[in-house]
């Protein structure tokens, strides 16, 4: 396999930012993108500012930082959370999460896509979760958003399997690192810990192992791996 090109959406923090390092330390080309967060100085020239809800910003980062030249690698880590009992949830605010976690993941695939295809190559991981498939109050849009991505995925599988794109979603659990220990209450997060067999929240080594696994894999393309302990 030739040298690989990173490009890791969502990458200055939590796993993101894990994700970012370990392949960056292989002495991989990394590039990565932020929002809200600014990514750690030591990085700078790799990163770029992207509003994924923007087709503007998304289409412009891509053609400065890859070419069909380039084995690309697309991480999609980029997303946010909005909790909020259905009934009392505000729509605009359900339609911003699905526009950030669904369509914005889409709109950067979409604009790698011709890359890849041109190059005969390309991987493609989205980030689900558990929490489109164990019903938690509070997370309709969230769970909405994040078990849309398998049917999309699915799709974009089958129609770019001929040119060795490969495109898989991994469902992750918890972790000890991102949304999971920035959001969850400290009494919550007992709880969960509770319910997973090992009792342990996850090491994002996993995710990563994962990743490499799916790079490797040419003949795994349109699953979702779980990636949380065993937890049902």
């Amino acid at each position: 396999m030739n040298e690989l090109t990173f490009l890791i959406t969502g990458a200055s923090k939590g796993i993101g930012l894990f994700l970012f390092e370990k392949f960056h330390t292989e002495g991989n080309r990394v590039f990565g993108t932020y929002n809200g967060t600014l990514p750690p100085k030591k990085y700078a020239e790799n990163f770029a500012k992207v509003d994924i809800c923007s087709n503007e910003q998304v289409r412009c980062w891509i053609e400065k930082t890859v070419t069909s030249n380039d084995d690309i690698v697309l991480i999609n880590c980029a997303a946010s959370n909005y909790n909020a009992i259905s009934r009392k949830s505000e729509v605009k605010k359900w339609e911003e999460l699905i526009n950030l976690n669904l369509v914005g993941t889409f709109r950067v695939i979409r604009e790698v896509l011709p890359l890849m295809y041109e190059r005969n190559f390309g991987r493609i991981i989205n980030f689900s979760s558990v929490l489109a498939q164990k019903a938690v109050a509070g997370t309709s849009a969230y769970a909405a958003s994040k078990a849309a991505l398998w049917g999309m995925s699915r799709v974009i599988a089958a129609e770019n399997a001929h040119r060795n794109i490969t495109v898989n979603t991994l469902n992750l659990g918890y972790f000890a690192l991102g949304m999971t220990v920035d959001v969850v209450p400290e009494n919550i997060l007992q709880d969960i810990k509770n319910q997973i067999p090992s009792g342990e929240l996850g090491s994002p080594e996993n995710i990563f192992q994962a990743i490499k696994f799916l790079i490797n894999s040419e003949y795994t393309t349109g699953t979702t791996l779980d990636i949380n302990g065993g937890l049902i």
